[in-house]
């Protein structure tokens, strides 16, 4: 057997950098990187050696290079991804975060944190977590929970197992998440002699799972029975690539479909079948329609809380569920009729399967209905108050053409782009399956890596903008154009008129509501130019749509500012959501909220 010697972090990157997809392109695409004692010697050297054939980036916050990694990965439809390494201690736990979003939202990462020493000699190192009762255990332990696979890498000779199980796991649509190899960092320095055939480029085909037999005739069964189907599109019909088949699923069989918002623009917004958003962050032409409805036929959803009003949107007596999922685990949720397959192979063998059989027609008034209202909440203001949300959506909407992409991830502007935006096929980006604060500008410049074809416009609150804006100035230094629309309503909006709708006092969420000296005055449009960003604050509607179509930077990001009304909420649509709301308070609005949660509660339905 022919060898060749190397260290193990040469091999590791050797290794990565000839694992390819059926296009004939690098699956891990490069990596993410902050150098600190336990990754520079051993990792850095291995990737400064290397070059181009691994590219490294440099970025500006460990959390953050694993988000503009995680989006990547999502705008590629899981067909390709990124790796993002860091020291051991902070730099290693600042990425434990984006590893649990990325394990929510069944996206691939690979994380190559540094690690202590595998000889012991030296402990405890600089940043080292001792745990008292075993000795086996670092600071990387913490991503156990939050990984689909983890191994630490204490040996050279690891590598040769671990690796071909990082990529099987990513590449896998049942099981693809986070991977995380926690790297020692003095066995990435030392050598090993490497079989020269493990380094032979690798196509991971992304296998797409064929019904079971029975499965696919209760499926069918179920739809010949029912008399008031309803698609929910997930985002498993994108990963799948699913889309036309999706829609012409439903146009050949009459059936109405709703989105959630991993699903959102799977299906142009103008196909007369998409009744859009659903849930409590849905619209009102699609709850009713799913209050309606006898069969649910999910397609590639995890049926998360959002999308099913906490269980209580599917009101039909007696309605059944079918659910669609390459995960078994997520097929059979709520005592679903589980359909394990993928997506775009379902609906076909589904489809041909029911031949021309077609359903009434939907309720297109209702339909109608909704956009003609929304068009009012998204219409230019009349007089000189601050902007609501809806309204800055509303001046968007009017900017974007098809190849617009909006993004978004945590705040008020989810759930109301959710509800209110009109996506073309393809626009629309939302990581909200955790909801992460801090997501956005590092996601956008994500998406823009992996499709620089699109206009992409990043829809952030200013609580988000503080706690996560540094990627603004690696966009900036890597001339990565994308535009970020900077809603101002002076602290946590979002969560503000949560607490109100349950009953609480205004408190600790808007800067007026906290305990604070003095009121701040943040001057985020002079911040975000100091980053190396086009930035400029605009004060009405107006301004914003001429800021928009200035296309003066198309070589960097460009911000733009606007004060927003914190108060008002989207106007339309929307259902209940569970949270707990006290049962004994000596305040009459707690004791009213509570009231009104015991009866939403009372037509929850919990299934198996």
């Amino acid at each position: 057997m022919s060898t060749i010697r190397l260290t193990a972090a040469q091999a590791m990157v050797r290794w990565l950098s000839v694992q390819m997809t059926e296009e004939g392109e690098r699956f891990i695409e490069g990596v993410w990187a902050i150098f600190g004692h336990g990754n520079v010697a051993g990792l850095g050297e291995a990737l400064h050696g290397i070059g181009d054939a691994l590219p490294t980036w440099r970025g500006q916050n460990e959390q953050t290079m694993a988000h503009a990694a995680i989006a990547y990965a999502k705008a590629k439809k899981r067909r390709r991804a990124m790796a993002v390494t860091s020291s051991i201690g902070p730099g290693a736990t600042n990425m434990v975060t984006a590893a649990a979003l990325a394990h929510v939202n069944r996206l691939p990462v690979l994380l190559i944190p540094g690690d202590v020493f595998a000889n012991r000699a030296p402990d405890p190192v600089l940043q080292q977590v001792e745990d008292f009762d075993d000795g086996t255990v670092s600071a990387n332990d913490c991503f156990r929970p939050v990984s689909r696979y983890f191994d630490r890498i204490a040996r050279p000779e690891h590598l040769l197992t671990a690796l071909p199980r990082a990529l099987r796991v990513m590449t896998d649509p049942a099981t693809c998440g986070p991977v995380t190899l926690a790297f020692c960092q003095d066995v990435q320095a030392e050598a090993y002699d490497y079989p020269e055939d493990f380094f032979t480029p690798k196509v991971w085909r992304i296998r797409r799972p064929e019904p079971d037999r029975h499965e696919l005739e209760a499926a069918i069964a179920a739809l010949r029975a029912a008399k008031r189907p309803v698609i929910v599109a997930g985002g498993g019909a994108i990963f799948s690539g699913a889309e036309a088949e999706l829609a012409a699923f439903a146009r050949r069989h009459n059936i109405p479909l709703v989105e959630t918002q991993a699903g959102k623009s799977a299906v142009d917004w103008e196909e007369p079948l998409n009744f859009g958003a659903i849930g409590v962050t849905g619209t009102a032409a699609a709850n009713r329609l799913c209050a309606m409805a006898d069969l649910v036929i999910g397609v590639g959803t995890r049926f998360q809380d959002f999308t099913t009003g906490s269980w209580s949107v599917f009101a039909a007596p007696g309605r059944k569920l079918l659910s669609i999922n390459v995960q078994g685990y997520d097929a059979a949720k709520h005592g679903a009729q589980s359909f394990v397959a993928d997506a775009k192979i379902a609906l076909e063998r589904i489809g041909a399967a029911l031949g021309a059989h077609r359903f009434a027609d939907p309720d297109f008034a209702s339909r109608n209905a909704w956009y003609a209202e929304t068009d009012a909440l998204m219409a230019a203001p009349e007089g000189n108050g601050l902007p609501t949300d809806a309204q800055v959506i509303g001046a968007v909407q009017r900017h974007a053409g098809r190849d617009t992409l909006v993004m978004c991830a945590a705040g008020t502007m989810p759930g109301a782009l959710h509800t209110l935006w009109r996506a073309a096929q393809g626009g629309y980006h939302m990581e909200y399956g955790f909801s992460c604060m801090g997501y956005e500008i590092a996601g956008a410049m994500g998406i823009k890596l992996a499709q620089p074809e699109k206009e992409v416009i990043c829809f952030i609150g200013d609580g988000s903008y503080m706690m996560a804006n540094s990627e603004l100035a690696t966009a900036a230094m890597r001339r990565v154009p994308f535009t970020v629309v900077l809603t101002d309503n002076r602290g946590f909006g979002c969560i503000n008129r949560l607490q109100i709708g349950c009953g609480g006092a205004e408190f600790n969420n808007l800067y007026k509501d906290a305990r604070v000296e003095a009121q701040p005055d943040i001057d985020f449009a002079a911040h975000a130019a100091a980053m190396g960003a086009k930035a400029v604050k605009v004060g009405s509607i107006a301004e914003l749509e001429r800021a928009l179509a200035d296309e003066a930077a198309p070589d960097r990001p460009t911000v733009i500012v606007i004060d927003t009304d914190p108060v008002p909420g989207t106007g339309a649509g929307g259902h209940w959501w569970e949270v707990g709301v006290p049962e004994v308070s000596t305040r009459e609005s707690v004791r009213k909220a509570r009231k009104a949660f015991e009866e939403n509660k009372s037509r929850q339905w919990l299934g198996n």
